[in-house]
């Protein structure tokens, strides 16, 4: 039997800056995994995931991540997207230096 759908978000990196974004309701892509659309629905994430992987002049390494849906926006459900969410992990710079 296949696994149940979960809710999900659109994620990459941006091409020339290499941040993780995460794709928007409106089509763009935004850096605050709170401003990301969150996809209750199988065929739709599909359908987003296909549409953000034709934009290679944007963004790089476009796949579908699993999140919860809250009150403030999508939490991760996995420790890899939790600890991309924070941005680099190197040195204190872009969204660990705004915290």
């Amino acid at each position: 039997m296949p696994k149940a759908f979960t809710p999900k978000v659109v994620t990459a990196n941006a091409l020339l800056e290499g941040d993780v974004i995460y794709l928007g309701a409106d089509d763009t892509w935004v850096r605050d995994l709170a401003d990301a659309e969150i996809i209750t629905d199988e065929a739709i994430a599909q359908m987003r995931l296909l549409d953000a992987q034709s934009r290679a002049s944007e963004a790089v390494g476009v796949y579908l991540a699993d999140m919860a849906p809250t009150d403030s926006g999508p939490e991760p459900t996995h420790f890899r997207e939790a600890f991309r969410a924070t941005g680099p992990s190197n040195y204190s710079h872009g969204k660990q230096e705004r915290a």
